[in-house]
């Protein structure tokens, strides 16, 4: 295996791009932009930033380790407001009677994006180690 993390991270690439494309066509399409990222340099920040974030993921401080799991518990937090808690509150408001309190649901445009994202994540790695990749 290259001991340079940009060729290790092009023969990878190359062996995933050989099985999830069979059509000739469009492996070798897959193969040129893998090379264009290669030759703007974009690869090698895309490699340097996957090295980053396995030594944060590694750290045993939970300032380091955590702020990734924390953005998701702050997303799922939110869901949960607006889908569980919301209506709970606004449902056991009006069953006792009490006063009409304006509630107001917490703005996931910005958020959901980001909670797809890290789940979309979540589900390559789980992929991942079902097939024996990892």
């Amino acid at each position: 295996m290259a001991m340079d993390p940009v060729t290790a991270a092009l023969g990878i690439a190359g062996k995933l791009i050989e099985r999830l494309w069979p059509d000739p066509a469009q492996r070798d399409a897959a193969k040129l932009e893998l090379l264009r990222l290669q030759q703007s340099g974009d690869l090698a920040q895309i490699t340097g930033q996957l090295a980053i974030n396995q030594v944060e993921a590694a750290s045993p401080s939970v300032f380091v380790s955590g702020w990734r799991p924390a953005i998701g518990w702050v997303c799922g937090a939110a869901c949960a407001w607006n889908w569980i808690g919301l209506p709970m509150l606004k449902a056991a408001l009006l069953l006792v009677g009490g006063p009409a309190v304006a509630l107001a649901p917490a703005d996931l445009s910005e958020m959901l994006p980001v909670l797809m994202g890290m789940l979309g994540l979540g589900v390559l790695r789980t992929t991942e180690k079902i097939k024996g990749v990892a």
